[in-house]
C-alpha cells in the first residue's frame, strides 16, 4: 500500500506540474493541500495514538517525529539541531518514502517534491492551537545526503471566542 500512495502521489505532482506555470505555484499548492489534509489528519491521530496535550515544541517534536511519522509514513526521523530557545528544530528523513522512484527533471529544479508533509504539520499543528513555521531546507532529489524538514514555533494560538459567549 505504500507503494501505490508513493506513485498516486507522484501522479498528483506530475499533474500539478502540467496544471501551474512554476515550481512556486506548484510549491503552493501542495502546501495548501497538506495543509487541509493536516487540518483533518489530526482527528485521526489524536483517536489512534492516545496522545495527550503536549507540554512543550520539545515533547511535541517527539510525538511528531516518533510517533506521528511512523503512523502515516512508517518512518522515524531524527530529531536535531536545536536552536538555543528551544522553539525550532529539525526532523532528519534519512529516507522519504514520498521521492521513491522519483527523479526531479532539470526544468523542475527549485520545485519542493514533498511540500506536501509541510502543509500537514502545519495545518495538524494549528489544530491543536500552535502557529509554526515549517520548511524544507534539505533535499535528496536535489542532491542533499538527507532531507530536513525544518520547523519553528511561531506562537500559541488562543481560543477566541465572540464577545458576549464565554
Amino acid at each position: 500500500s505504500s507503494e501505490l500512495f508513493t506513485l498516486t502521489y507522484g501522479a498528483l505532482v506530475t499533474q500539478l506540474c502540467k496544471d501551474y506555470e512554476n515550481d512556486e505555484d506548484v510549491n503552493k499548492q501542495l502546501d495548501k493541500m497538506g495543509y487541509n489534509i493536516g487540518v483533518r489528519l489530526i482527528e485521526d491521530f489524536l483517536a489512534r495514538s492516545n496522545v495527550g496535550r503536549c507540554h512543550d515544541f520539545r515533547e511535541t517534536a517527539d510525538v511528531i517525529a516518533k510517533i506521528a511519522f511512523k503512523m502515516y509514513l512508517g518512518i522515524t526521523p531524527s530529531i536535531t539541531n536545536w536552536s538555543p530557545g528551544g522553539d525550532e528544530f529539525s526532523l532528519i528523513l534519512e529516507n522519504n518514502p514520498l521521492v521513491d522512484f522519483v527523479e526531479l527533471p532539470d526544468n523542475h529544479s527549485s520545485l519542493i517534491y514533498s511540500n506536501l508533509l509541510c502543509g500537514v504539520l502545519r495545518g495538524a499543528l494549528e489544530m491543536v492551537q500552535m502557529a509554526v513555521d515549517v520548511k524544507f531546507v534539505q533535499d535528496t532529489l536535489k542532491g542533499d545526503s538527507v532531507t530536513e524538514i525544518r520547523m519553528k514555533f511561531i506562537r500559541r494560538i488562543e481560543d477566541n471566542l465572540p464577545a458576549g459567549e464565554e
